[in-house]
């Protein structure tokens, strides 16, 4: 089922795309939040080597039970800052950075490790109360204070869109992300704005029409997750 699925979602991806004539690609994170480590190493025998996890934890426990392909980890769950020094070295692009405090911790850890973390910044652009990150107002002065931190490395933007019956009504949060990500692009060297994550299961098509180049996608993958 997990191959079928996977396919299908490829195939989904494909047709969004073309639908608004992009021609450039962009990248599947599957969600393994709450799924079995037998998952990921099925998902990664698949050959999608991207995978992403909502907590630190539960990653951790993941990665030392792992065995398959390398696999690229993405954190895209809410970052506490006493979670950052467990989450630098296990993950290759953290989603989620949406404060100064957080990018001063992750500064902090990163050098420790001799590591230049590669983040993207999280805004709030729907304003809802129940999630995390910065609010668009807030991005500019974050985003000009993490271009000082010689160990944090931007690499673009990550929103969440409400959850809408209709997933036509996050087009206006996707369109507005869009325009941020393409303004963020003047302020840092050439090439390093490289990503826009946006899109989960229920919206990632609009997302991908809107020109997002990551999605996150778990339900539609493996089902529904079991929470325990």
């Amino acid at each position: 089922m997990i191959e079928e699925s996977l396919h299908a979602i490829q195939q989904r991806m494909a047709d969004a795309m073309a639908s608004v004539g992009r021609v450039d690609t962009a990248l599947l994170v599957a969600v393994t939040k709450n799924h079995p480590v037998a998952t990921v190493e099925e998902i990664a025998r698949l050959g999608c080597t991207h995978v992403g996890e909502n907590r630190v934890q539960e990653a951790k426990e993941k990665q030392a039970l792992y065995k398959g392909p390398d696999l690229v980890w993405h954190l895209i769950g809410h970052l506490q800052v006493n979670k950052v020094r467990q989450a630098v070295p296990m993950f290759d692009l953290i989603h989620s950075v949406d404060s100064i405090k957080l990018l001063d911790e992750i500064e902090k850890v990163a050098t420790k490790h001799d590591k230049v973390q590669d983040v993207l910044l999280q805004v709030n652009i729907a304003r809802e109360a129940s999630k995390s990150g910065m609010s668009v107002e807030e991005f500019p002065h974050i985003r000009e204070y993490a271009k000082t931190l010689p160990h944090v490395r931007i690499r673009g933007l990550m929103c969440m869109a409400p959850f809408f019956d209709d997933p036509e009504e996050a087009r206006p949060i996707f369109r507005v992300a869009k325009a941020l990500f393409e303004d963020m692009k003047s302020y840092f060297p050439d090439g390093e704005i490289e990503y826009l994550s946006m899109g989960m299961t229920h919206d990632f098509e609009v997302a991908l029409q809107e020109g997002a180049n990551i999605v996150r996608i778990g339900t539609a993958i493996f089902g529904e997750r079991v929470y325990t």
